[in-house]
Parts: C-alpha cells; structure tokens; sequence
C-alpha cells in the first residue's frame, strides 16, 4: 500500500514538473500567431527575386570610394535656410556616436527566455538607448586633432570626397581646403 502511495505521489509530481516545463506563455502564443502570420503572407505573396541589385552596387561603390587608407573627407554643415555654415576636413569619415566596435547589448537567458540586455560600452559604462546618433566626431586632416559637431535643429551634414568649389564657406575646425590640395 505504501510503495503505491509513493508511486502515485512520484507520478503527480512528475506530472506537475512536466506540464511546468513545456506550458505556454502570452508571448509565446503571439509568437507562434506571429509567426504563422508572416508564414500564410509569405506563402500566398513570395518577395521577388531580382536579377540585378541597385543597392548592392552603390554599396559597392561606397566601399571602393572609402577603403582608402588617409582619404580626406569634405564636412559641410548645411543650415535649414539652405546656407552652408562651414566645413571640416576629416581623415577618414566621420563617425556617429551610434556606431560601435562592440555590440551595445548581449544575450541573457536560454531558449525563448533569452533576452537582450545592455551591456558596457568600450570606455565602461552604460549608455540609455541607442546614445546621441545625431552627434558625429572625426579627425582633423591636418592637425590630428578630434573635432565633433551634432545635426539637427536645422543644420544637416553633406559629406564629399572633394571639396566644393566654394571660397565664401569657412573652415570650422582647423583644416582649410587650400591646405591640403
């Protein structure tokens, strides 16, 4: 009488543990409803397939006009009334605040329970949201000296690889044009 007990008892609890493992969550429902969404759209409207990709070659081009060790880029800040501010000179791009050479998040958690969760940036701390993507910084081309200016509330960057034949633009950082054609 008592090992059946027992085993009732063993069976219940195996039960319980087993039926705690695979339940469902909310989210795991509109996860699959998700899921099965995109599956009937894609299934009765398949994307099509393009012989030729625009985008891959100005992707391209990009690459070719920038992977150039010392390249000079032409800065222009652009004022919402349609006048150019000024300009740097930069070695290279300028850069936003938004990129980075890490990931800003790492995964936590296992199976559908993995999540995202922040994680330090290169100089050790945290930053909320994806930080101030409107700033940019860059090196000055003849100076080496690190200059930054942020976009927005009416100013807009142009971005050449030549400078603009413009002498009435002044020079914002340390560079002018003159000094390095």
């Amino acid at each position: 009488m008592r090992t059946a007990k027992v085993r009732a008892l063993v069976a219940v609890v195996a039960l319980l543990f087993a039926a705690g493992c695979t339940s469902d969550t909310a989210q795991d429902h509109e996860r699959a409803r998700q899921q099965s969404g995109y599956d009937r759209l894609t299934s009765a409207q398949p994307a099509e397939q393009m012989g030729y990709s625009p985008t891959r070659e100005t992707i391209n081009y990009w690459i070719k006009t920038w992977d150039e060790p010392q390249k000079l880029s032409y800065v222009y800040l652009l004022a919402g009334n349609g006048q150019l501010v000024g300009y740097y000179v930069f070695t290279g791009l300028p850069v936003s605040y938004c990129a980075s050479l890490t990931p800003t998040y790492r995964w936590e958690g296992g199976g559908s329970q993995s999540e995202p969760v922040p994680a330090p940036a290169m100089d050790g701390v945290y930053y909320s949201g994806q930080g101030s993507c409107e700033t940019y910084y860059g090196r000055d081309a003849t100076t080496g000296s690190y200059l930054e200016y942020t976009v927005g509330t009416g100013i807009s960057a142009l971005v050449y690889e030549e400078p603009l034949p413009r002498a009435d633009v002044e020079p914002l950082g340390f560079t002018k044009v003159e000094d390095v054609k």
